[in-house]
This record gives structure tokens, C-alpha cells and sequence, in this order.
């Protein structure tokens, strides 16, 4: 039987070991959740909301151990790991009190006696998800598609199956039924076969462009639905008339969030001319003393990157970049210690062309850009193949406004960094994926839009 290793990231000690499930086991999980899904499916939603509720109260009442785990798994800081499990306990409430809303029959006025669209649920929904937020992500999916009357299957990465299992574990403490949400440990060979079961309706994936390529190729194949939510090379613009100093604490969080492992960090910045120079400067001053360290200690403030062969593709993107006529401002050495370490890094004079331009960075390393004005600053913010976040830092929010009409992605925050909401839609466009999550759009992806007709 074969398993997989949970290994920190940052000392590289080996923390568990989980045995895979054989096929014939997978096998028998699907058929488990199609037969729960057929009660499932008939459970009031006044049930539904009471259990998401118990759901809630489990993360809350577990944060601190929860939290520790993603931390040891996947590196991530101690408090930021604690931000993550309150944000799980945000979107079950927030399903569990809006559910009925979410759902309601919308009724149209035709010639008919009485004609209204209904919102009924598929099946047994597969999600495929990433590491860099191992219990939201999870979260995020599962509590709208359950909440519809689905039932979740998931496929998590390797490395974060310790904490796979902690939620599996909280939904039966909750009380759902077993087949609700079920966690597969299998390696992503039996994917292909995971979709063509007959019993699974739908995919939904949160990964690279490559996976979701194959997952869609898959899913295209059996005529199942899929939503995906891909990469980002998210720009932020930043205008003439900013406020330096609450503009670059703001790309600090922005580029160093997570460790830089998030689909929507800032990864991009676009500076007009006239103060390129002195953000760079005062940016600079910021990356160079934010601490990296052990992600449990309190001061600090990035940790280690996921894993080794991570940090090091990273390190070969700088290196690239470099060669191809961007300049090295901070970092861009892999330190001599032990973890999947990587140091806050700025490459300046990014041109399109340069890998740190077009590819995603998933780390600490921030690409600047310079621009002559506002629409070449546009222009070169939408000459990438990404579309997840974007965004623009201006004195004049009238003026941010009309900017982040303009800018071609599923999310374009003014003055903030990008973050996922369950009240908004949450999703890209272009390579970044299609369909969304959260939110009434959300809810609405793994659902039978029925037109209901009487005459």
C-alpha cells in the first residue's frame, strides 16, 4: 500500500504518514456518497443550516489545533493560519443563514398560470484542491454545495492530507452524515478515473494552469460540469497621487501574504514615473525588514514556502528574469538553513518578455514595473494571460473607479488588496479559469437551473 509523507517545511522533519486508498477503496467511497446523497438531497434546508452550524462552532472551538497543523503542513504563519480557520467558521455561518434566500424559486411572469425557475442539486461533486489554504479552500467549496444538497468528494494535495482528514473528521463530529463529504488520499493518476465514475456529476478545481487544463480536458471528455479557478499574475496599479507610505505597508501584505503562495497576492506592480523611484525605495526599506522565519514564532512575518522543489523552481524564475535584463533589487539567494526558505525579493525593470512578467511567481517576489501613464499602465496590466485579481492604489477613488472598469480580471479592488468575500463572486477569466465561487453566483455553479412551466 502506498502513502503519502507530511514533511514541515520549515525544518524538513517528517510528520506523518497517510496510506493511500487502493482503487477498489475509492470505488467504494463514491458508491457510499451517491446512496447518502439520495437521502441527502430530500433533507430540509432548515436541517442542512443546523448541521453547517455545528460545522462552524467545531472550527471554532478548534481553531488553535486546526491552525497548527496547516502551519506544520504547509508553512504558513502561525497567526495567518488562525485567520484562515476563522474565515472557514465566516462562510458555514454565512451559507447556513442565507441558504434559504440563496436558493428561493425565482418566479417570472410569462403567459403561463404559473411559470418560476428552481434550483435543484446534481450529485456527488468532486473537488481537487491546493495546499496554500488547506482548510478554506475546502471550505469555501463545500459548505455552498452542500448547503445545496450535494454531497463533496476531495482530492487534496499530498502534503496536506493531515489536514484532509481533520475535515472530514469535523464534518462527522458535526454530525452530517458519513458520504457527505468524503476525503479520497489518492494521487492524481486516479483523477481521470474519479470523474468517468458514473456517479460523479460535476469538478471543481483550485490549482495551476496545467492542472486545470487536464481536469478540464477530463471533464470535457464525460460531459461533466467543472469550475475552475487557476493562477494569477494579479497587477495592482499604482497612480502618481498615492499615499507612499499606506500604499507600500499595503504591497508588503499583498506580496508577502501566505509566504507569496496566493493565487491572488500581488505579484505585479505597475508604477507611473513620476514615483517609480521612491516606491521602490521605501518598498524596498519595507521587504528588506519584514522577518522570515519560523512560521510558529510571533515576530514572524513570512515563513518558508510549501516545499523545496517550490522554492527552487521559484529561485530558477528569478534567475531567469534576470538573465533576460530585469534587474535584482533584495533576495534572490537561497539561504544556506535548513526549509523550503525563500527571501523577500524585488525585481525591478520588468518588461513584458521577462518571465516575472509573464508567468505567476508563487513566492516572495515582487515584479515593478514602470509606466509612462494611466493607459499604459492599463495596457500593461492587461497584457497577461491571467485574469484572477487586480488592482489600483489612487487618491481618487472616482478615478480607481473608472481604472478597474477597465481591467481584465474576475476581481478589481480599488484601495484594497484582493480578498474572497462568501457575499461576492469570486473567480478569473482568461487562463485564470472560468465560473465563479461564493456568493449567489457561486451556489448557482453546481445546481439544475430548472425552468418549472404550468400552464
Amino acid at each position: 500500500m502506498t502513502q503519502t509523507i507530511s514533511i514541515n517545511p520549515a525544518t524538513e522533519q517528517e510528520i506523518a504518514f497517510y496510506n493511500r486508498n487502493t482503487k477498489k477503496e475509492t470505488v467504494k467511497k463514491i458508491e457510499i456518497a451517491n446512496q447518502t446523497y439520495q437521502s441527502w438531497k430530500k433533507t430540509s434546508l432548515k436541517e442542512r443550516s443546523k448541521l453547517m452550524h455545528k460545522l462552524a462552532t467545531i472550527f471554532d472551538e478548534n481553531k488553535e489545533e486546526y491552525a497548527k497543523l496547516a502551519t506544520q503542513e504547509m508553512g504558513k504563519v502561525i497567526t495567518q493560519s488562525r485567520a484562515e480557520i476563522e474565515k472557514c467558521v465566516l462562510v458555514c455561518r454565512y451559507y447556513a443563514d442565507h441558504i434559504e434566500t440563496l436558493l428561493a424559486d425565482e418566479h417570472i411572469e410569462t403567459e403561463a398560470f404559473k411559470s418560476y425557475i428552481t434550483f435543484q442539486p446534481l450529485g456527488v461533486t468532486l473537488a481537487i484542491m491546493p495546499w496554500n489554504f488547506p482548510f478554506y479552500q475546502v471550505i469555501r467549496f463545500a459548505s455552498p454545495a452542500i448547503m445545496t444538497g450535494n454531497v463533496g468528494l476531495l482530492k487534496h494535495a499530498s502534503n496536506v492530507q493531515g489536514c484532509a482528514f481533520a475535515i472530514e473528521d469535523a464534518f462527522k463530529k458535526a454530525g452530517f452524515p458519513e458520504g457527505v463529504f468524503t476525503n479520497l488520499n489518492v494521487s492524481s493518476d486516479a483523477i481521470k478515473n474519479i470523474i468517468a465514475h458514473k456517479s460523479v456529476v460535476a469538478v471543481t478545481l483550485t490549482g495551476s494552469e496545467p492542472a486545470g487544463r487536464a481536469v478540464a480536458k477530463i471533464a470535457g471528455k464525460n460531459l461533466k460540469k467543472s469550475v475552475l479557478e487557476l493562477g494569477g499574475s494579479d497587477a495592482y496599479i499604482i497612480l502618481e497621487d498615492v499615499d507612499l507610505e499606506k500604499v507600500t505597508d499595503l504591497a508588503l501584505q499583498g506580496r508577502l501574504r501566505n509566504n507569496g503562495q496566493t493565487c491572488i497576492a500581488a505579484k505585479r506592480f505597475i508604477v507611473l514615473e513620476e514615483i517609480y523611484d521612491a516606491f521602490i525605495e521605501l518598498f524596498t526599506q519595507k521587504m528588506q525588514k519584514a522577518k522570515m522565519g519560523n512560521p510558529t514564532d510571533k515576530d514572524t512575518y513570512y515563513g518558508p514556502l510549501a516545499r523545496i522543489d517550490l522554492r527552487d523552481e521559484l529561485h530558477q524564475q528569478v534567475e531567469k528574469t534576470i538573465k533576460q535584463g530585469g534587474k535584482l533589487i533584495l533576495g534572490g539567494q537561497i539561504p544556506k538553513q535548513k526549509g523550503a526558505y525563500y527571501p523577500a525579493t524585488i525585481l525591478t525593470d520588468v518588461t513584458p518578455g521577462m518571465v516575472a512578467f509573464d508567468e505567476e511567481l508563487f513566492g516572495p517576489v515582487a515584479s515593478i514595473i514602470k509606466a509612462k501613464n494611466e493607459n499604459e499602465a492599463i495596457a500593461l496590466a492587461n497584457n497577461s494571460t491571467f485574469g484572477l485579481g487586480s488592482g489600483v492604489f489612487t487618491g481618487d477613488v472616482e478615478r480607481g473607479e473608472k481604472i478597474a472598469l477597465q481591467l481584465e480580471a474576475g476581481n478589481s479592488f480599488v484601495n484594497k488588496i484582493v480578498a474572497s468575500d462568501p457575499r461576492l463572486p469570486f473567480g478569473g477569466i482568461k487562463n485564470s479559469g472560468y465560473g465563479r465561487e461564493l456568493s449567489n453566483f457561486g451556489i448557482k455553479e453546481f445546481v439544475n437551473i430548472k425552468t418549472i412551466w404550468i400552464a
